[in-house]
């Protein structure tokens, strides 16, 4: 490594560095006010990446899991818990399930009015499948059972818009993947994913990709999911077939490109991080626009 490329990185790094503690601060003034502002909650999301450490308080307020009022927040959080115990020791008596994600599963179904005898054994549904997925994916980013379960109730709500808004994503999806790779996107409409009966970028979009990302990079996509963004999951998606685009070119079904996506690996979370930016980008030329 030369002399010059040892300064760019170190210029790089610390200006890295200098912007970390800049949004630790700002994010931390935002936290602390007596009345916290939402909707810069949800700049914060959309902007940067949340500290893991602040991660489950601010996606907590920002679901509405926990008060706006600071005041509150401590009798708020109470409640939370005594609701999660006594599902927990109802769910308990029943003895039917022993995996973590299924017995919140359960606690959901009976938090619902949707638990009835023998349903927590029962053949799951796709919106069911859709909770176990994003609880199985919080278990692996939060240490707290109680808040992994309402955040997980949290994002499942975010999901049911991601359901409604799926024709519109998908049609997204064409235009945008045309635009970057024509070749990709001809392959793959060829392969018939994006026929109305295909509902594999359906059950990508709606779990907002869990079990299919590592869950440590996923956080930065489900960050923008929380701030407000749907459309993140379609740059997600653009930017992992890319990445994979000669392997995708070379399959001969939609079995093969599921199995070759669900298996890609990106533990630097370096094609989270180009989905981020084309979002950014994206929002950008929007704002411009208007």
């Amino acid at each position: 490594m030369n002399a010059d490329e040892r300064n760019f990185r170190s210029s790089y790094y610390e200006k890295c560095l200098i912007n970390s503690v800049e949004e630790n601060k700002s994010l931390n003034k935002l936290l602390e006010d007596d009345i916290r502002n939402l909707n810069k909650l949800k700049q914060f999301c959309m902007n940067y990446t949340v500290p893991n450490v602040h991660r489950n308080y601010l996606w907590s307020l920002v679901m509405g899991i926990l008060p706006l009022h600071k005041s509150s927040t401590d009798y708020i959080r109470d409640q939370r818990r005594e609701v999660y115990e006594d599902l927990l020791r109802a769910v308990s008596v029943l003895r039917c399930v022993q995996k973590k994600e299924l017995v919140m599963h359960t606690m959901w179904l009976l938090e619902t009015n949707r638990l009835w005898q023998g349903n927590a054994n029962a053949t799951l549904q796709a919106d069911d499948t859709h909770f176990i997925e994003i609880v199985r994916a919080l278990l692996q980013i939060f240490t707290n059972d109680v808040e992994t379960y309402w955040i997980a109730k949290g994002f499942y709500n975010y999901t049911r818009e991601l359901k409604r808004e799926c024709p519109k994503l998908k049609e997204q999806t064409q235009i945008l993947l045309k635009r970057e790779d024509l070749s990709l996107f001809n392959r793959l409409e060829q392969l018939g994913l994006f026929e109305s009966s295909s509902v594999l970028l359906d059950n990508w979009y709606i779990t907002c990709f869990a079990g299919v990302i590592c869950e440590t990079v996923l956080v930065k996509i489900w960050d923008k999911v929380c701030g407000g963004s749907r459309k993140i999951v379609v740059f997600l998606f653009v930017e992992l077939v890319k990445d994979i685009r000669y392997l995708i070119l070379k399959q001969n079904s939609l079995a093969e490109v599921k199995k070759l996506i669900e298996t890609v690996e990106d533990p630097d979370g370096v094609i989270v991080n180009k989905a981020i930016k084309s979002l950014q980008i994206n929002n950008s030329e929007v704002d411009y626009t208007h």
